[in-house]
């Protein structure tokens, strides 16, 4: 990938992680958006845990050449995200401020974690160390 694409690593078998990132607009803003399930192969899910990040605690972006994790990233989503729709507006709204999405993005993990144990998904596995 380029330094000019978006990357986001985030829980591909959670609706809500999976509809947030589709509802925010971004390659009409930034052009290339590159979505990772956690939950696949791809290295660079292992290597944002082999740096310590736990990917049930939070999404990452990967922006140019900067990692941004949980509340970081949803903030920068916020900020690229384009214009248009409803749910779009809000997520902006919410998150623009970095003080604001600190503050809503822990009650988001919550959220998530409760869905995931209501619907049987596991968590997250580490990456295998090959």
């Amino acid at each position: 990938m380029t330094a000019d694409t978006l990357t986001i690593i985030y829980d591909g078998e959670c609706p809500f992680c999976a509809s947030y990132v589709r509802m925010a607009r971004l390659r009409e803003a930034v052009g290339t958006v590159d979505l990772v399930d956690a939950r696949g192969g791809d290295p660079r899910v292992a290597e944002a845990q082999a740096d310590g990040l736990d990917l049930d605690d939070g999404m990452v972006v990967l922006w140019q050449g900067e990692r941004h994790y949980g509340a970081e990233a949803v903030h920068l989503i916020a900020l690229l995200s384009g214009e248009g729709g409803i749910g779009n507006r809000l997520q902006r709204r919410l998150f623009r401020s970095p003080r604001a999405a600190a503050a809503l993005y822990p009650w988001l993990v919550r959220g998530r974690r409760l869905w995931l144990r209501a619907t049987g998904h596991a968590p997250i596995e580490p990456a295998k160390k090959t």
